[in-house]
């Protein structure tokens, strides 16, 4: 059964709540996601309107906003190394930029923005029309009918996003600095694979699979706690919006750290 959020005396009181209570969600979606694949229930109807909604309503917003930075990157890193005498590290750049930061980052604020915000809007409007307390009633689970296709599909999505986002990062990039800058091509080239590995793709898809999970867990909480009609739905969407941003950028930070920790860098300059 779902659990309401109950009210508590004091802000940090409630925060303090808020964040067991998501835990507590958290805990059980994850079982939730063992019992559908053990017992062959996972509900693949709704994944698939799920992950087809997400990838209509991230993937044109994202490249908007990749292609412009992109040209900003190259723009600014081809000025600077204009400076210093050294226009062959463009690739590098590149590399560090859009690779390890960028590209896991526009992902996370898509998924959390646009597709976040949709996921936990459509559950609060159930939760306020009270087909969620009627699912209950039936016995059927709601985690695992509502909340563990929303998470699949959102993981699915955002490493699905993050390859394109890369893709068209590194090409903007790349065309940017050798058509309109004049940099030789063969030492963008060669610096991007030279300051870039597989792992540091690897990274950049955990990175935006880890991101999904937090966005699509906070969100379907968010929605799933959602009380007080229609004001309440949208108080629930800002909440889940803003809490999934600070998840993406703590976590974003804890696996930046650690991966030089766990993985050399590579190169020499």
């Amino acid at each position: 059964m779902h659990r309401e959020l109950p009210t508590a005396r004091g802000p940090i009181a409630d925060a303090l709540l808020q964040v067991g209570l998501l835990l507590d969600f958290a805990v059980r979606t994850a079982g939730a996601a063992f019992r559908t694949v053990g017992r062959a229930r996972f509900n693949v109807a709704e994944f698939l309107r799920q992950a087809t909604f997400l990838a209509s309503v991230t993937t044109l917003p994202a490249l908007l906003v990749t292609i412009p930075l992109g040209v900003v990157v190259a723009l600014n890193v081809g000025s600077l190394a204009g400076q210093l005498g050294a226009q062959g590290y463009g690739g590098a750049v590149v590399a560090f930029v859009i690779v390890g930061q960028a590209a896991p980052l526009i992902c996370a604020l898509m998924i959390s923005g646009v597709g976040g915000s949709a996921m936990c809007a459509d559950l609060g409007a159930r939760k306020i029309r009270e087909e969620v307390d009627a699912l209950e009633v039936m016995g059927l689970p709601v985690v695992e009918r509502l909340v563990v296709p929303r998470v699949v599909a959102a993981v699915v999505v955002n490493a699905l996003l993050a390859c394109i986002v890369l893709l068209v990062g590194i090409t903007t990039t790349f065309l940017f600095q050798v058509l309109v800058l004049g940099d030789a091509p063969g030492a963008f080239l060669r610096t991007l694979t030279q300051f870039s590995r597989v792992p540091d793709f690897v990274v950049a898809l955990v990175k935006a699979a880890v991101f999904a999970v937090l966005a699509a867990l906070v969100s379907c909480f968010k929605g799933l706690t959602a009380r007080g009609g229609p004001g309440g739905v949208a108080n629930a969407v800002n909440e889940a919006v803003v809490i999934s941003f600070v998840l993406v950028f703590v976590a974003n930070a804890v696996i930046t750290e650690l991966y030089p920790v766990l993985v050399p860098a590579k190169g020499e300059y």
